[in-house]
Formats: C-alpha cells, sequence, structure tokens
C-alpha cells in the first residue's frame, strides 16, 4: 500500500508510514500482555476446577469435620481470584480495540482529507483520492483481522503454556543416548551399593545391596520411613541413584529406556489410580491390546467380575462400560483395588511390584485375592511391601529395612527365631489376637 501511495504522492505514503508505526507498536505493547495475562488466567481457572474437585471428592470428611463453609468460602476465594484474572485478562485487549479504532479513523480520515486537499490543489487527480480511499479503507479492515487473530492466538498460547507446564513438567530422569529397551526378561534384580538420599543429607537408601533371583519372591518390610518406597521408586526408575547402580538382569537400568523397563513391571500401590473411564478400559490399561474375554478372565482372578456386573453409571452404561467416576470416587476402597490387580493380571509381566496392595481389602476378600495374587506370582519375580506382616509371611524372603539400610533378612521363620526388629514387629501386630504359637 505504501508503495502505491508513494507512486502518486510522497506525503500519501509519509501517512501510511506513520500509521503503520502506530500498529506495530500497538501489537508490541499488547500481545506479551495478552499471552502472560492469559497463562494467569488459565491458572486461576484451573485453581477454581482443583479447588471444587478437591472438596467434592474428600465431601465425607468435609462433612464428618463440619467444614462445609470454610470450603465454600475458600471456593469463593478461588472465584475471585478467577475473577480478577479475567478483568485484568480483558483490560489490553479492550486497550488495543480502543487504540486500533482511533488509529484506523485517524488514518482514514487523515487520508482522504489529505487525497481531497492534493485534488483541491491541482497536486493529485480525482483517481489517486479514490486510491487513497479503497486502500485506506481495506487496510483497516484486514488490519482489525489481523490484530484481532493475532490476539486470539496469543490469547490461546497463555492457556495452551499454562496447561503443557502441567501436564510435562520437566523430567528429572531422562533416558541415554542409544538407550535400548530389555531383551526378554529373566526377571533378576541387583541393588549394588546404593546410596540415593532425594537430594539431602539423610533419608531414602544408604549403601544398599539387594538381590532377587529370577522368579524370587522378596517382602520388604520395616518401620514408616525406613527406605521402602525408595528402593520401589529406584526400581521403576522414578528417581536415578546418586551411588552405585540397579541393574535388571546385569543391564545398568540407565542404559534401559524407561518405558522399556516398566513394561517389565506390573505395580499395584496402596492408592490405586482409577481413570474416569469404563471398568473395561480401566482394566485394558494393564495390556490395551487384550481381548474382551481375557479382560473379564482377569477380573475374575482379582475378584472383581462380581461387582463389576452390578456397576451402573448416570448416563446408563452398565457392567464393564460403566465409568467409575473421576479417581473411582463411585467404587469402595477395596473394588478400586481389585480393579488395580485386574489390571496387573491382564499386564502379566515377568517382574511384580506390590506396595499393600491388599491394605483395602477385608479379611474375606484379601483372602481370595492372596490366591488370585500367589498364583499371579508364579514364576514371576515379586517385590512385595507390607506393613501387615502376615501378607508377605510366606515369601522366600523378607528383607528388613530400618533408616535405608538392610538389618535382617531371611525367611520368615527364621527371622521370628533371630528376636530381632521383624520378631518385635511381628509381635506388635499379633500380640493380643494370635498366640505365640501361631505366631511361630
Amino acid at each position: 500500500m505504501t508503495a502505491a501511495l508513494a507512486t502518486a504522492d510522497w506525503r500519501l505514503a509519509a501517512v501510511g508510514l506513520v500509521w503503520s508505526a502506530g500498529y506495530v507498536w500497538s501489537l508490541s505493547w499488547a500481545l506479551p500482555q495478552i499471552r502472560a495475562r492469559a497463562k494467569a488466567r488459565a491458572e486461576a481457572r484451573a485453581g477454581v476446577t482443583g479447588r471444587l474437585v478437591d472438596s467434592l471428592s474428600h465431601i465425607r470428611t468435609v462433612k464428618l469435620f463440619a467444614h462445609a463453609r470454610r470450603e465454600e468460602e475458600s471456593a469463593r476465594r478461588a472465584l475471585a481470584r478467577f475473577r480478577d484474572a479475567s478483568v485484568a485478562f480483558g483490560r489490553p485487549l479492550m486497550a488495543m480495540r480502543l487504540i486500533l479504532a482511533a488509529l484506523n479513523a485517524a488514518v482514514t480520515l487523515g487520508m482522504i482529507a489529505l487525497a481531497l486537499w492534493l485534488w483541491s490543489v491541482g497536486a493529485a487527480s480525482i483517481g489517486v483520492v479514490a486510491m487513497a480511499a479503497m486502500l485506506t479503507l481495506r487496510l483497516t479492515a484486514m488490519s482489525n483481522w489481523i490484530a484481532f487473530s493475532a490476539l486470539g492466538i496469543f490469547g490461546e498460547i497463555g492457556t495452551v503454556e499454562d496447561g503443557a507446564a502441567t501436564l510435562s513438567p520437566a523430567h528429572g530422569v531422562t533416558d541415554r543416548p542409544g538407550a535400548r529397551d530389555p531383551a526378554p526378561v529373566a526377571g533378576r534384580i541387583r541393588f549394588e551399593d546404593v546410596t540415593f538420599r532425594y537430594g539431602r543429607a539423610t533419608g531414602g537408601v544408604t549403601g544398599l545391596n539387594l538381590s532377587l533371583a529370577a522368579g524370587e519372591k522378596v517382602g520388604l518390610v520395616g518401620r514408616s520411613g525406613a527406605g521402602k518406597s525408595t528402593v520401589v521408586s529406584l526400581l521403576l526408575r522414578l528417581h536415578d541413584v546418586e551411588e552405585g547402580r540397579v541393574t535388571l538382569d546385569g543391564a545398568d537400568l540407565r542404559d534401559l529406556t524407561q518405558e522399556g523397563l516398566r513394561r517389565a513391571v506390573a505395580v499395584v500401590t496402596q492408592d490405586a489410580e482409577i481413570f474416569n473411564r469404563s471398568a473395561r478400559d480401566n482394566i485394558l490399561y494393564g495390556r490395551p491390546e487384550a481381548t474382551p474375554e481375557a479382560v473379564a478372565q482377569a477380573a475374575r482372578r482379582a475378584r472383581a467380575d462380581g461387582f463389576i456386573a452390578d456397576l451402573r453409571d448416570g448416563r446408563g452404561r452398565a457392567g464393564y462400560d460403566a465409568h467409575l467416576g473421576e479417581r473411582g470416587v463411585k467404587l469402595s476402597g477395596g473394588q478400586r483395588q481389585r480393579i488395580a490387580l485386574a489390571r496387573a493380571i491382564l499386564k502379566d509381566a515377568p517382574i511384580l511390584v506390590l506396595d499393600e496392595a491388599t491394605s483395602a481389602l477385608d479379611s474375606e476378600v484379601e483372602a481370595e485375592i492372596q490366591a488370585a495374587l500367589s498364583e499371579l506370582m508364579e514364576g514371576k519375580t515379586v517385590l512385595a511391601i507390607a506393613h501387615r506382616l502376615s501378607t508377605i509371611a510366606r515369601m522366600d524372603r523378607i528383607v528388613v529395612l530400618d533408616e535405608g539400610r538392610i538389618v535382617e533378612e531371611g525367611p520368615h521363620a527364621a527371622l521370628l527365631a533371630r528376636g530381632g526388629l521383624y520378631a518385635r514387629l511381628w509381635a506388635r501386630q499379633s500380640g493380643g489376637f494370635i498366640g505365640a504359637a501361631a505366631a511361630e
């Protein structure tokens, strides 16, 4: 446009250049603010959603502690922060609209007035006046479209950046160049002089040496904070060791891909993670390509088929098609854990990690699940964490941790006979309920 106007009269081109400078300046001022404030608004909106979900997910606790009003006030504060963030987000948008309207009005009036003056003094033809008016009107229309598109894009970029920061945090553990998937896994695991303290002076494990033969079943016990969960985290390579190394079938875990390693391990934790998807999809998470028959068989082995058949959701879906609610809120703790067990059974990995896997089950169901677990554990390397020592008494070997170090290990009967920490923990749990003869 400027070039076309310059061929007619340099003064018309000068008006166009002044407008262009103002347009570029206004965009460079508004777009960064839109981006930053969109991110802040997304954070505030996430705060509202998180607060409401948190309160509703734990509504029983809210009621038991009579904190309904407190939760309501907290939600109102979150809504107020979202409102303030939305108002702040709208300010540069409104300012940009006003600035652009003023710039476009000024360039339209100025260009047409200048062209008419040039025509009146004989410095331009009526064709130049028409050209200047047409180009100016087209320019202002296009500039509005470009500006509002850019503002919308930058507003969405801020929202996406906030979501990406939540979904894709910086990874502390990365695969080495050339890392490979493990070969067919036998299941030999070794912790060789491993130290990991979470970057602190204490905690975690220190100088840990632990070996699991292929197919061996090992129970891991100890007081809270002894390092049991740290051992599992290092085995799954959720953290890298600070000293020493962990190997699988002789290969350093750091030389293996994380996905390949974790495909070889099935994990059942105390807090069963349940998606707001169908019961079938939750079980299929263990092996997405599995057949419906395999899913049903896994559910039967986990003693989950009975309650799954009775499931109904608000949209009329039933049985394996019924959705289980946010974090499985429609299920009891024991039902959630049985879904997680079915998922692990379906995965059928060569290594099985049980972290308080039956803690949420009643005694009758636990006895049934223990039978299913015994069948599942056949031929697999098993590492089981339990505070309820009776659940791991039949393991091949029990390892006792205290303050991040192994203080005892051996079969259940031998550890009881030794009279050490394990025997004291056993006596504390069984005293008053199980006689000494039965305990031994």
